[in-house]
């Protein structure tokens, strides 16, 4: 027996959150919220600016999501065959045109945002926000579209990871400690594995859109690989901040969410295809439990 999907109307509110994605919006609040955590072991934590910088990287990923979902239909990687969920322009729920527009709105609020913290840190942020945003865009679009050639993984875990993480602490604290460095590692490396989630069930029908993702180029099995090693050292990370005591032992507390990351490791191997579908969503609750419980363990000293 099949299920049918029920979709909102061409055009219609829920036809933009569905281009949105807000599954994927944890990976923006998740190194907000380390970071912030970070700057509060600095002294007075500048709330304004935290509400800025979420604000900011929210409207990064959603423009991020809309560029995605256009771009991808236009270089053909969006076709009929496509396993995972619908996207709103190959569907026809929006017009490609009109998804441009939101993602030059969602940019928009973005820099919105960047000139504001701006004020408050100065001209890093300015490199910063440029760089998130044209980063944005080049992972699908553009003349060398990133994802395309298999430089995905590592702007996700140099942007959703170190530069967020630790340009929050910048804006939150006016400056950017050891601890945030290290902080950023399971924040980065469960961002990705949310992207190799993503890219192990596209992986057949990447090839025949020409997307070289690292999947692509090294196969299913570098795809198993790469998620547990990420994994990995999502939970080494915080053991290296309470042994060299840049962190309090209560740095530990993501190691709670263990056995749900190794459960999450072991369905990542099993599975294929559209079976992937619900272990993409299922990492990035794991990001935002382990971004919550590292918050919480460097915050409260």
């Amino acid at each position: 027996m099949t299920s049918t999907v029920l979709l909102p109307d061409s055009g219609s509110m829920g036809a933009w959150l569905l281009a949105a994605r807000p599954q994927t919006l944890p990976v923006a609040v998740a190194p907000v919220a380390v970071g912030t955590a970070v700057a509060s072991t600095l002294g007075p934590v500048r709330w304004g600016a935290v509400a800025a910088a979420l604000i900011g990287a929210l409207a990064i990923q959603i423009g991020t999501n809309f560029a995605n979902d256009v771009f991808d239909h236009e270089k053909g990687a969006d076709t009929a065959e496509r396993l995972g969920p619908t996207r709103a322009v190959q569907s026809g729920l929006l017009s490609a045109p009109a998804v441009k527009i939101g993602m030059i709105v969602a940019f928009f609020a973005a820099f919105l945002a960047g000139v504001y913290l701006t004020t408050v840190a100065g001209a890093p942020i300015v490199v910063i926000g440029i760089a998130s945003i044209l980063s944005g865009i080049a992972y699908t679009g553009g003349p060398y579209p990133l994802g395309y050639h298999g430089l995905g993984d590592l702007f996700v875990l140099a942007f959703f990871g170190f530069v967020a993480v630790a340009g929050t602490s910048l804006v939150a604290a006016g400056s950017v400690p050891p601890l945030a460095w290290l902080a950023a590692v399971p924040v980065g490396a469960l961002a990705t594995a949310v992207l190799v989630v993503n890219n192990a069930r596209d992986h057949q029908t990447d090839v025949r859109a020409g997307k070289r993702t690292l999947v692509v180029r090294f196969g299913r099995r570098f795809a198993n690989l790469e998620y547990g090693t990420l994994v990995a050292a999502a939970y080494l990370a915080p053991a290296v901040m309470a042994l060299t005591g840049l962190a309090r032992p209560g740095v530990l507390a993501p190691w709670l969410t263990l056995p749900w990351a190794v459960w999450l490791c072991v369905r990542v191997t099993r599975a294929e295809g559209r079976a992937l579908n619900p272990l993409l969503p299922a990492t990035a609750r794991l990001l935002l439990g382990v971004s919550a419980l590292l918050a919480i363990g460097i915050a409260f000293r």
